[in-house]
């Protein structure tokens, strides 16, 4: 019977004998719950909430630059901020300024305590003024749900960054950095086309891959190599710096080089631990047609608007921002769908310390006394905001409330 009883009570699951622990996970990641995908901070929570959760390992970012290259500039500093906190590899690559320069103006990161209490405070805030302003709203509004104004919260995943203060140099030199000038990489004797693109494509092709290969990114030597992640990050390509000629004509002499580039790149993510940003003049971008290719060759493509030189800047619906955010590809990873954020309408503004990305909506014309003349240029400014940033006033007709 004692026998009998411990044979009832054993369990039939055995653990394979080949089975070892499970492999550490890699610094700054986590798993999408929603298709199972490595996934890494770009630096801005409230752009990874926009993509979908995160940048995901071996997908390729691409940020549209404003007029200015103001905040595109900053997106890409956060993206090489967050690789620098998380332990991560970089490998920065520019022909506009010296990879170093680019890191000794990264902002210095905020400690969770510290940005949890200043959320704390905003949040009382907030909070208080919603209990002054209570008798002013009418009661059948009352209960209705408020908009949220970012489109994330506070999270653990990623870090937040204070643009105010640079990042430590001892903090820059904790990292392994791999830099690419193209100024300093291409020889002095006429440039030649190899790979049937422009040398300095092809070049930074090959530094990409030699670093990808040697470090061990592409899991060739598991067994000497720790497994980390490389953030690539490449500024400013297909400029005139880059010696393309896509942004001084509607009819380049060579269309080509920039697509078989990202092609070719986008080969190497794909089998390697590396994530990549890059951000493009689209504005400068003459044919449309291949900007339009540049965009199917690319995983993630976000636009900046910047308000600054435009109308916009002196309307007073877009006092509160600084620009528009336009999300134009979103990648289908292992499913048929994307995962579309359910906010279309995104701005961002630059606060004293942060940039941020938030929902995008209308104030009402709660005032009695506007002139009629007040209302013909909220009309037109409303004409402009769905024109822009998508159907947010339909119609030719003002809408009051």
């Amino acid at each position: 019977m004692a026998a009998a009883g411990g044979e009832r009570g054993r369990t039939s699951f055995q653990r394979r004998p080949g089975a070892g622990p499970r492999p550490p996970a890699l610094p700054g990641t986590r798993p999408s719950v929603r298709h199972g995908q490595l996934l890494l901070s770009s630096g801005l929570p409230s752009l990874d909430c926009v993509l979908g959760g995160g940048v995901a390992v071996g997908t390729l970012l691409l940020i549209e630059e404003d007029k200015y290259g103001l905040y595109s500039s900053l997106l890409f500093k956060y993206f090489l901020a967050e690789g620098i906190v998380c332990g991560h590899d970089l490998f920065v690559a520019s022909a506009k300024e010296h990879p170093d320069n680019i890191l000794k103006d990264l902002p210095a990161p905020l400690l969770d305590d510290s940005y949890r209490k200043e959320l704390g405070d905003e949040a009382a805030a907030v909070k208080s003024e919603d209990f002054q302003d209570s008798m002013k709203i009418a009661w059948r509004y009352q209960n209705l749900p408020k908009m949220e104004t970012s489109p994330t919260t506070y999270t653990k995943f990623g870090h937040y960054y204070d643009v105010s203060k640079k990042m430590s140099p001892e903090l820059c030199q904790s990292v392994k950095l791999h830099s690419f000038y193209l100024h300093e990489e291409l020889p002095s004797e006429p440039k030649m086309k190899t790979w049937n693109m422009n040398s300095g494509y092809a070049k930074l092709l090959q530094s990409i891959q030699r670093i990808i290969s040697q470090e061990g990114f592409d899991g060739s030597d598991p067994q000497k190599k720790q497994r980390n992640i490389l953030r690539i990050g490449i500024q400013s390509l297909g400029s005139i710096l880059w010696g393309d000629d896509v942004c001084c004509s509607d009819a380049p002499e060579d269309p080509q080089s920039l697509t078989k580039f990202l092609y070719v790149l986008r080969g190497l993510l794909r089998k390697s631990l590396s994530a990549c940003i890059i951000t493009v003049p689209a504005h400068l971008i003459q044919n449309k047609a291949i900007m339009e290719r540049v965009t199917n060759l690319s995983d993630m493509v976000v636009g900046l608007e910047s308000f600054i030189g435009s109308e916009r800047e002196t309307n007073p619906l877009y006092k509160d921002y600084h620009g528009l955010v336009h999300v134009h590809q979103i990648p289908r990873l292992n499913s048929l769908i994307c995962d579309v954020s359910d906010t279309k309408d995104l701005a961002f503004r630059l606060k004293r310390k942060q940039l941020t990305i938030e929902r995008l909506h209308l104030p009402p014309d709660l005032s009695d006394t506007v002139s009629r003349a007040s209302k013909q240029d909220l009309a037109g400014s409303a004409k402009l905001l769905s024109s822009g940033c998508g159907a947010m006033a339909i119609g030719k007709k003002h809408l009051d409330f």
